[in-house]
């Protein structure tokens, strides 16, 4: 597996589950919604248990998936941990660390380093060559 591609799974992994995040609440939101009818129509006081039950079973999956994604992410930012500890450089590790498993914008961690930012992303990429001969050697 190329380098790149390794350090960066957590990053989409972590997209798609904010993104089903979002989606359970706005269908918890739905679920609960309840509107005022201002018809002439007669109210009829009982509710469609099945439905609700329905909708509540449907959202109850979606919060188990959303939990097996979140399992998934966490081992593989294990994983990428893991990597990044066997790069000898205490410096170019913290870089890794910061954008891979933290996310954090190129300019947020030359700030944090006190590099400029061409700096962080020379040390980078030399952090990704060193993690690209990491995997060669285990025969990821």
């Amino acid at each position: 597996m190329d380098a790149k591609e390794f350090l960066n799974r957590a990053y989409r992994m972590e997209q798609r589950v904010q993104s089903k995040l979002e989606q359970i609440e706005a269908l918890k939101s739905l679920a609960t919604h309840v509107t005022a009818s201002f018809g002439a129509e007669p109210v009829d006081h009982t509710r469609n248990n099945t439905a609700m039950q329905d909708t509540a079973i449907r959202i109850m999956e979606a919060e188990q998936e959303l939990s097996r994604e979140i399992d998934e992410l966490v081992d593989t930012k294990q994983e990428i941990k893991r990597t990044i500890d066997l790069v000898p450089d205490v410096t170019l590790r913290l870089i890794l660390e910061k954008r891979n498993l933290c996310f954090e914008k190129w300019e947020q961690i030359a700030i944090d380093t006190y590099y400029s930012l061409r700096s962080v992303q020379e040390k980078h990429r030399e952090a990704v060559r060193i993690v690209q001969g990491i995997l060669d050697q285990r025969g990821d």
